[in-house]
Parts: structure tokens; sequence; C-alpha cells
């Protein structure tokens, strides 16, 4: 019996596959795919260290401070919908140089859902909730993505949430 030391993401033939930019995510939204990959990827096969990748990409990219918080905020996300969808959610390979610009259809719904929670844009969430659950409005899954916009939120409420900035006065 050999060990399975990496989790290869399996794609049904001809499964489409669309540019990232085509969906017009914002940068962090983006930069947040190879980790959602990566977590993904222990999610499905536990032990596969992927969750340190998805740490180790994170802090490169937004710092220690903030950025090892983005896959224990993302983390509850992945598990609810892996507790839903199982291996039947595909995404492609983290590792997979040539699949970094692209995105599966799911890994599109689920991007769309953070970018709607992030942006508390009610009806547009919902209904991608409702097509990356196949219709199962899960309360977790909600919950988890819900918790995620609200520690990282878009736009003008992530201005609002910041530290109040010092300057000197004179």
């Amino acid at each position: 019996m050999t060990l399975q030391t990496r989790f290869e993401p399996a794609l049904a033939p001809g499964h489409q596959q669309a540019p990232l930019a085509a969906y017009g995510f914002d940068p962090f939204e983006e930069r947040l795919l190879s980790i959602l990959r990566h977590l993904l990827t222990e999610a499905l096969a536990p032990g596969a260290a992927a969750w340190h990748r998805a740490c180790v990409i994170a802090g490169e990219t937004w710092g220690e401070q903030q950025g090892l918080a983005i896959p224990h905020a993302l983390w509850p996300v992945v598990r609810e919908l892996v507790a839903l969808r199982g291996a039947g959610f595909a995404f492609n390979d983290p590792l997979d140089i040539d699949m970094r610009g692209l995105v599966t259809v799911d890994e599109s719904q689920l991007l769309a859902m953070l970018h709607h929670m992030r942006r508390d844009e009610t009806r547009p969430a919902r209904d991608a909730v409702e097509t990356l659950t196949e219709g199962r409005m899960d309360p977790d899954l909600i919950r988890a993505g819900l918790s995620f916009a609200d520690r990282f939120p878009s736009g003008a409420r992530q201005r609002l949430r910041g530290h109040p900035g010092l300057r000197v006065v004179g």
C-alpha cells in the first residue's frame, strides 16, 4: 500500500476553465485563489501539508500580521464547503503554474460569494451561495462566509474598520 502524499484535484474531461481576470474580482480576491486551492487540497487530503503552503503564501503576500489571519478565517468556509460538496467541488491544482490564471466554474462561484459578501451585497451573495451549494442554502457556510467578509471587508467598509491614522498637527 502506498501513501498518497499529494492530492490531485480531479476535473471532469472538458471541464470549463475561464481566465480569472474575466470576472472582475478585486486584487485581494484574486490573491485568495491560491490560498483557497491549498486549503481545499488540505481539506480533501488531510496531512498533505497544503495548509502550510497556504499560510506561507498569505504571509508573503500580506505580511505576517494580516496574512496569517486570512487562511485562518478562510478555513471555516472551506471546511463547510467540503462538508457540502466533498470531492465534487472542481478546483485546479494549486501547484500547477499553467492553471494560475484560470478558474473553474466552482472556484469562480466561491470567489463570487466572498466578493458579494465582502461588499454586503445581499441578493448577489445569496444567488452565489445557492449556485455554489447546488440549491442548499447551508447556514454554516453562510455564517463562515459572512464571518470572513466581516473580518476582510471591501471598499468603504474596509476603511471604516481600519485603525485610526495618527498624524502630527502643529
